[in-house]
């Protein structure tokens, strides 16, 4: 329990003060701003790794896509892979709640950031103009998207189907697909207390190539991803 106060306690002074020392970022280019997120991923493996003695491994680098236009599609189990994706990848761009972006501070460094945001199960205005945001961020940047299928945090044992964001954006935008699985739930689960001395494990796994259709995509990312959390549980 103490070890867990800790964390937290630590974890997030440390997210409030990088917040609140890179606040003139936000009205500096948008690099600046950027390498303030990246520092908040290396806050969180510096936090879990002293505090919680939490091994972090990176499984299958050489499957990262490097020469390509991708999106990534991750599990998401805690609140980990949004800090530290940011330490593996070009400044990725996180596709995320509505509700987040109205977070006094943090929701103008979302906005700032050029995150793109959804309100899930909805048919909104905002919604209707998703897919266009997304080409245009891939069109003109050589940022990735990030997509976390599943749809919310969930547990590590629980494995629902995917939503069907990941597979419009394949197919609509016909570009690879990094697949991602990540067992943080072990260790920062969504609710509940954290675990010491356990190893999570970030697997970057073998890229889709385009050109399948919609839903022979959508059943391999999930088996390719569900697969992966089985072997690393």
């Amino acid at each position: 329990m103490i070890r867990n106060f800790l964390f937290s306690f630590l974890f997030f002074s440390g997210i409030v003060f990088i917040s609140i020392i890179f606040l003139p970022s936000l009205l500096l280019p948008q690099k600046i701003t950027l390498f303030g997120g990246k520092l908040m991923g290396y806050w969180s493996q510096y936090c879990l790794k002293i505090i919680l003695s939490t091994k972090i491994v990176i499984k299958g680098k050489d499957n990262m896509i490097n020469d390509k236009k991708f999106f990534i599609a991750c599990s998401h189990q805690s609140m980990f892979e949004t800090f530290f994706l940011q330490t593996i990848f070009n400044y990725p761009v996180f596709i995320l709640k509505k509700e987040l972006t109205k977070i006094p501070i943090f929701g103008w460094y979302l906005k700032k950031i050029g995150s793109i945001s959804i309100k899930r199960d909805k048919i909104t205005r905002d919604n209707l103009n998703f897919f266009e945001d997304i080409s245009v961020t891939i069109q003109n940047s050589e940022r990735p998207i990030v997509i976390f299928p599943q749809g919310t945090r969930v547990l590590p044992e629980d494995r629902p189907p995917f939503k069907k964001g990941a597979s419009r954006i394949y197919e609509k935008l016909n570009i690879f697909c990094q697949p991602i699985a990540i067992n943080s739930g072990y260790v920062w689960p969504k609710k509940g207390i954290k675990k010491t001395n356990k190893v999570i494990t970030i697997s970057i796994l073998e890229p889709i190539k385009p050109g399948l259709q919609k839903e022979e995509f959508s059943q391999l990312l999930e088996k390719k991803i569900y697969d992966e959390l089985d072997l690393v549980c």
